[in-house]
């Protein structure tokens, strides 16, 4: 089986953009809030996988 690169590279975009605006979801909130402090990590971890994303689309 072969890799759709086309299909990773949009993927990739969804990925940025799901990350964004999870970003701006947790700066709104309050930074004591447990969900708020959750978000943050969900944000962290996806910039990871997004990083690695777009080595592999290098």
């Amino acid at each position: 089986m072969s890799v759709d690169y086309s299909e990773l590279s949009s993927l990739s975009s969804m990925l940025e953009e799901t990350t964004n605006r999870i970003g701006e979801i947790a700066k709104s909130g309050d930074e004591e809030d447990e969900a708020i402090l959750s978000l943050y990590e969900i944000e962290r971890q996806l910039q990871t996988a997004s990083r690695r994303l777009a080595k592999l689309l290098r």
